[in-house]
């Protein structure tokens, strides 16, 4: 019987430096073959957000919730060493430098290598988040079908 070769990921944090380390790890899984999802829930569905949406009624709420996040991959703060937002500046000199991959090259990368990227509807319902305001190609889905393909796999990670 063959080994499974499945992974998948929960971003949970829409922070710069793990939101990177969850594209490398999940590139390089389907790389060696693996079937791959990357399930976005909470503060990591800032990654998956279009830049250049349309803005789309909200309630006050939501509203204040859109002010607050980040909105795309290229507006994600650090982890740690942010300093008021020179320290993603600085890492993205970094990247340039070592002629390594930004996050929207590893998002590009990931869907020609054909990970599954999903959006956690709950958590856009909770957030206020509206599908106009995300990026295209991705899959909208809640826990359950997370956990269908975490079964599957044997290599899951939560970042």
């Amino acid at each position: 019987m063959e080994e499974n070769k499945g992974t998948t990921i929960v971003v949970f944090s829409g922070e710069l430096d793990k939101v990177m380390a969850a594209f490398i790890i999940a590139n390089g899984a389907a790389a060696y073959g693996h079937k791959v999802t990357m399930f976005f829930t909470f503060w990591g569905l800032n990654t998956l957000k279009n830049e250049s949406a349309p803005k789309v009624k909200k309630g006050f709420l939501e509203r204040m919730f859109g002010w607050m996040m980040p909105k795309g991959p290229n507006k994600l703060a650090l982890s740690q060493m942010n300093f008021l937002g020179a320290g993603p500046k600085l890492i993205q000199h970094v990247i340039k430098k070592h002629n390594a991959m930004t996050v929207p090259q590893l998002i590009e990368l990931a869907e020609q290598q054909g990970i599954n990227l999903v959006a956690c509807t709950m958590t856009m319902d909770l957030l206020g988040i509206e599908k106009e305001e995300m990026m295209d190609g991705l899959t909208y889905a809640g826990v359950g079908a997370y956990i269908g393909d975490a079964e599957k796999a044997n290599t899951n990670l939560f970042i």
